[in-house]
């Protein structure tokens, strides 16, 4: 994230060492325009938009359109695009083997992303203590604004019994997914999809949010989790979270958000492109 020289490099040296392809699938902003321009054949080109639709970056997109095939990652994602061509939308899949059912038993509520405002962790701090939970945050700052948001509106937040493990590595963060009683996720952004929410699921834990972004789209409430409009509601629902089948919140992720489902759906996008070659536009 953020290394737009490296980036720029791997595509660039990617598109030259391309050989006899049938489809190219590429997830960067630059490799999409840059198929467009090259006067050389080239297979058709597939690009997933991973961020929301903004009007500084809609416009960007409009020219790749015009080259490419756009997947988006939600419903609520794609209804944000304000006229540039959508051929379809695939969640992202999970690797159910890796994210293993857990038995909730850990006594505690979870929060897993970024340290800033738009994942909304100062909400779930205040969530947690009014409604008697142990709170265990797993973030990693990496910028001085991630440290200035975490300094002035979190750690005073803080009390003795919340934590912040120093290890965030794949394996722990699953374990602690596995014990948690509900994942907190207050998000205030338009999340295009939410990938921690799905694997929560795929762990069997239930999922507390606010109804942003794809939010409502990954969660089923009163049945995966609570969607709650403001932080009141969240507390509420905190006390519920033992009511929720932890059972159901894996059929789910079974169901809808596994490996195989997505190769699936990108398998059948390629064949539908590559039978009707330059007509795949616009699905969504």
């Amino acid at each position: 994230m953020g290394a737009d020289v490296p980036e720029a490099a791997h595509v660039l040296a990617a598109y030259e060492a391309l050989g006899d392809v049938d489809i190219i699938h590429d997830h960067t902003i630059l490799g999409p325009l840059l198929a467009g321009r090259r006067r050389l054949p080239r297979p058709p080109v597939v690009t997933t938009i991973h961020d929301p639709f903004t009007a500084r970056n809609r416009r960007i997109y409009a020219h790749t359109a015009r080259h490419a095939v756009i997947v988006a990652i939600s419903y609520a994602q794609a209804r944000s695009a304000d006229g540039i061509p959508i051929a379809a939308v695939i969640d992202h899949g999970i690797d159910l083997d890796t994210y293993r059912p857990g038995p909730g038993t850990g006594g505690y509520l979870l929060f897993v992303g970024r340290m800033c405002a738009d994942k909304g962790v100062h909400h779930a701090v205040r969530i947690a203590r009014r409604a008697g939970w142990r709170l265990i945050i797993v973030s990693v700052i990496r910028d001085a604004s991630e440290r200035a948001y975490f300094d002035q509106q979190v750690r005073p937040l803080l009390a003795a019994g919340d934590d912040m493990p120093a290890d965030p590595l794949l394996a722990t963060r699953i374990e602690l997914i596995r014990g948690a009683a509900a994942l907190v996720d207050p998000i205030i952004w338009p999340e295009p999809f939410g990938l921690v929410m799905a694997e929560a699921l795929a762990a069997a834990t239930p999922v507390l949010a606010f109804p942003n972004g794809a939010a409502p789209e990954i969660v089923d409430h009163g049945r995966t989790g609570y969607l709650c409009r403001d932080e009141q509601e969240m507390v509420t629902a905190a006390g519920h979270v033992h009511e929720i089948e932890r059972p159901q919140c894996r059929a789910a992720a079974e169901r809808r958000f596994s490996l195989t489902r997505m190769a699936a759906d990108y398998e059948r996008l390629y064949r539908r492109i590559l039978e009707h070659p330059g007509q795949i536009r616009a699905s969504v």
